[in-house]
């Protein structure tokens, strides 16, 4: 007895969803953060067809959410503080401005690759990842302000995300 025509359509499409699998496997172990890329790139539809530039643009889409949520955060921070804390609402408001900045880095580091400059989209990457560190040395100018924990963990949150980016673009080229 032949094999069902739907059948063999299945196990076609099993074995290409099984490829683009492993084409992340791959791909995400060129990175620093394995687990956080595959979880990343698997929770979106998108990547079962992306080539290793579409993968590197999904990741800039979820370091592009993170930056404006927390810029979003800060904001909200800002607008519940204390009305006489003259000192945290400027840093509040600092903090913000520097994670709507690593969003717009992260948005032409898309551009960058979708024009296939990989060395400018690393380059705006590389920015977004760093604006971070200008808030927490805010922070740091003001001895009498801590580094709010929910901030730090957002911070870690990008560079994580913003360090598997680079490391898809470093590889680009072997793909």
């Amino acid at each position: 007895m032949a094999a069902s025509p739907i059948l063999l359509l299945i196990l076609f499409l099993l074995s290409i969803a099984g490829a683009q699998s492993n084409f992340i496997d791959k791909t995400c172990k060129a990175t620093k953060f394995y687990d956080l890329c595959v979880s990343s790139l698997k929770s979106d539809p998108t990547s079962r067809n992306a080539d290793v530039k579409g993968l590197a643009t999904i990741m800039i889409g979820i370091g592009m959410a993170n930056s404006t949520a927390t810029s979003s955060y800060l904001s909200s921070q800002l607008l519940s503080a204390s009305g006489n804390d003259v000192v945290l609402k400027k840093v509040l408001k600092e903090c913000a401005d520097k994670y709507g900045f690593a969003a717009d880095a992260l948005q032409a580091s898309a551009q960058d690759l979708a024009a296939e400059s990989f060395d400018y989209a690393y380059l705006h990457v590389t920015a977004a990842e760093n604006y971070p560190n200008a808030c927490r040395n805010a922070f740091r100018r003001f001895p009498g302000l801590a580094y709010p924990p929910e901030l730090a963990r957002r911070e870690e949150g990008l560079k994580r995300i913003c360090d598997v980016v680079l490391g898809i673009i470093d590889n680009l080229g072997e793909y």
